[in-house]
């Protein structure tokens, strides 16, 4: 047996048993978090919010320690807030894969490998990478030509690797998706597949080769944004070759002042290339971290890094139309059928705490003076109302507010008067008035309403004459429900159960010790057993209790009407 082969059959025994103790122990904290009498000194939103960032900083830690596969799935995760809770959910999005470099010969072996006799194209070849990464690493170059370029070379036996990482998740996800609480309302499943597809397709890097041409074209004329160039000549699925375009780290502003660029200017000139990219291409890069910005020597803004973007298909870019002029209106109960309808808020829900916080968020976003951190907050309000709740928002959409909250933040280390939202009236009066399909939207949307109105009108007779035969035949009942009130009442006939419960449980704690404490201890077998069932239904009850809570706590909840 070859040293390799039982290097790969022992990581097929031990990997499994890393990742499954991490899921494990992921979950457990969870749970454990979620329990009101954990908390020494009592419950409060601070101190849950404590433990779910060191649980945070926690995940991140073995996230790196597994290695490539899982930072990347951490870095997919971030953009799913209706998963982990909030806290979990922004360290994972400054999750960034800083990793040891591979040993310079066997960069050399795997362009050998890759391109052939195309390597004899490559001069100089430094040895000292421009940045080290969990799936490739940089290194600068020259061609025979005279071009300067760099090239992002895989790491070596990352391919197994990934599929058996990919294997284990699926079966995790199988596992969390059978349990009665965490699998409800969640589509695990379906959440593994799509981190499936995704990481595969990082590893070719034909993709982002082709999504760096395409990124390129659609700023091709203008002389502000600068895309390197692909040589597809010198790229194949485990080497990327691109044009080496220096620049200013976009977050070094003193840098960005001696070299006689306005940070302001830049920080500009870069919320209008991403607008675009949403609203014209709806094609956009979706990691605009500062490693992967960079300013020219001439001011112009340098994108770097394409292995992740993002796309929103024309559908959806016409369903966000309609959503600005709602929100533009701020028109609050219009809004929310526009999210019940995409698909982003579960039908059949009370949906008046939901309306009120919307109109809140609208008014704190919408009234000046424009709160620069507007992004920000929007986006830690829609975190806390998405986790375990019925809300599922498309990754597209988590992708785009995750990028500009991203930018946003970028855009005031530069220019602390940055104001993002003041920037974006321009590129979205496009999106209200036709939601970018044409002029003739309007006017269908119009007909639409119309149409509907016309169709209810004509079946109100028909109603009314049903009801009035009703109300003759005595088979018409009256019946008045009020959300707030049911809801007390649920909760109020909740707290008598884990009152009596509670008193149960006391009881037999105290058959247990006087038991224990007499001259047949064995016997205390009896009210321990009896007290499994009564303590798991009343754990039950704590978490229902629970639930129901989260809607009172709800911003606007004291509001009527």
């Amino acid at each position: 047996m070859s040293p390799s082969s039982s290097l790969a059959r022992g990581a097929r025994l031990a990997r499994p048993l890393r990742i499954w103790r991490v899921v494990l122990q992921l979950l457990a904290g969870l749970w454990w978090d979620s329990r009101r009498w954990t908390y020494r000194g009592g419950w409060s939103t601070e101190r849950l919010a404590a433990r779910r960032r060191r649980q945070a900083r926690w995940l991140t830690a073995e996230l790196l320690g597994l290695g490539s596969a899982f930072i990347k799935l951490g870095q997919i995760l971030s953009a799913r807030p209706d998963v982990f809770p909030a806290e979990v959910v922004e360290e994972l999005a400054h999750l960034q894969d800083r990793v040891p470099a591979f040993p310079f010969p066997v960069v050399e072996a795997i362009l050998a490998e890759e391109l052939g006799e195309r390597r004899l194209e490559i001069i100089d070849l430094e040895t000292s990478p421009l940045g080290s990464a969990s799936l490739a690493q940089v290194h600068r170059a020259s061609l025979r030509s005279g071009r300067q370029v760099v090239f992002k070379v895989q790491r070596p036996g990352l391919e197994p690797l990934f599929r058996l990482d990919l294997e284990v998740m699926q079966q995790v996800a199988a596992a969390v998706q059978r349990h009665p609480r965490w699998g409800r309302g969640r589509d695990w499943v379906g959440i593994a597949k799509e981190c499936r597809r995704v990481l595969l397709r990082e590893l070719d890097f034909r993709l982002e080769a082709e999504h760096a041409a395409r990124f390129r074209q659609q700023f091709f004329d203008d002389p502000g944004i600068r895309i390197p160039a692909v040589i597809w000549e010198l790229s194949s699925r485990r080497v990327l070759c691109l044009d080496y375009v220096p620049g200013i780290k976009i977050n070094d502003r003193p840098a960005l002042m001696a070299a006689g660029i306005d940070p302001a200017a830049v920080a500009e000139k870069g919320a209008a290339s991403y607008l675009q990219q949403l609203v014209r291409f709806g094609f956009f890069h979706a990691d605009p971290h500062p490693g992967n910005l960079a300013v020219a020597a001439d001011g112009a803004l340098i994108y770097y890094d394409f292995g992740m973007m993002g796309q929103l298909s024309e559908r959806l870019r016409s369903r966000i139309g309609r959503m600005v002029r709602q929100a533009a209106s701020r028109d609050a109960a219009a809004l929310v059928q526009e999210l019940q309808q995409a698909g982003v808020i579960a039908r059949g829900i009370d949906v008046g705490p939901v309306r009120r916080l919307v109109r809140l968020m609208l008014n704190e976003a919408l009234t000046p003076p424009f709160d620069s951190r507007v992004l920000e907050k929007l986006s830690g309000d829609i975190y806390d109302l998405v986790y375990d709740q019925p809300f599922r928002l498309p990754p597209e959409l988590i992708f785009v507010m995750r990028a500009l909250s991203t930018f946003e933040g970028v855009g005031r280390s530069l220019d602390p008067a940055f104001n993002l939202l003041a920037i974006a009236r321009p590129y979205l009066l496009p999106l209200m008035t036709a939601s970018g399909n044409g002029p003739n939207d309007l006017l269908n949307e119009i007909t639409r309403q119309a149409a509907d109105v016309g169709s209810r009108a004509l079946g109100i007779p028909r109603r009314l004459d049903e009801s009035l035969a009703r109300i003759e035949q005595g088979d018409l009942q009256v019946q008045i429900r009020a959300g707030e009130t049911d809801r007390l009442l649920r909760r109020l006939a909740l707290a008598q159960q884990s009152a009596g419960q509670s008193f149960l449980l006391g009881g037999l704690a105290v058959a247990a010790a006087l038991l224990a404490a007499s001259s047949r201890p064995a016997l205390v077998a009896v009210p321990l057993l009896a007290a499994t069932p009564v303590a798991l239904n009343w754990l039950a009850l704590q978490t229902r209790l629970k639930r129901d809570g989260r809607i009172d706590q709800l911003p606007g909840q004291s509001a009527r009407g």
